[in-house]
């Protein structure tokens, strides 16, 4: 398993933080060393298992199956308008993130990017109704040379930076690496739509392992 490069300096910190505090319970309060460690075991832990980065191959690549951006539950799916690039109906699949998935987002298809955005925004927790149109977010669309998907990073209420490592006009591989969402929260998906969804509401899915849709 291996720990996302987001992560390395937020551990780094939250190291250095925790022995200066048990160093500092140890000075005062030695009697409370034992639980001043196991807390801050605990808490290396928690932080730890978020930055995990888990190994997944995309065994067979197709640049018509759309495989899932990141780990998480389906919360929606449904036709809807989509004004940022679009400006036309699309079919919209959500993941939502706990604290607990892997938050690393993943291309869910090939090929190249026709466009970048950083939108600056809110922190409203991820699956209130504006948090697509007014929370911190990218949103990124990749052609295959056949259709576009569309993907959109929303920071929920506990995130505070989205990174993202796109550029217009680059080219992406199905599966690869698109950025990672600290402490926060949502994908969406706007796919065209005579898109075939092969995902429920409620399901739980895997980056680079669950198809979500077919074009």
């Amino acid at each position: 398993m291996k720990i996302h490069k987001e992560g390395h300096k937020i551990l780094l910190t939250l190291v250095l933080i925790l022995a200066v505090v048990n160093v500092s319970v140890n000075y005062f309060w030695p009697e409370w060393l034992t639980f001043s460690g196991v807390v801050s075991l605990v808490v290396f832990l928690l932080v730890l298992q978020f930055f995990r980065n888990p190994r997944r191959e995309i065994v067979i690549s197709d640049d018509n199956v759309v495989y899932a951006p990141a780990d998480g539950k389906i919360v929606v799916i449904e036709e809807t308008h989509e004004n940022e690039y679009f400006n036309d109906k699309r079919l919209q699949v959500s993941i939502f993130m706990s604290p607990t998935n892997v938050h690393v987002n993943r291309n869910p298809i090939s090929g190249t990017v026709n466009y970048f955005r950083y939108h600056p925004g809110k922190y409203l927790v991820a699956w209130h109704p504006k948090s697509s149109s007014e929370n911190e977010r990218t949103t990124v669309v990749i052609d295959n040379g056949e259709d576009e998907v569309l993907m959109r990073q929303i920071a929920g209420a506990l995130a505070k930076r989205i990174v993202n490592y796109c550029e217009e006009g680059q080219m992406v591989l199905q599966g690869a690496d698109m950025g990672f969402i600290k402490f926060g929260s949502r994908v969406d998906l706007f796919l065209p739509l005579d898109a075939k969804i092969e995902v429920t509401m409620g399901q739980k899915v895997k980056g680079n392992k669950t198809i979500i849709a077919r074009l």
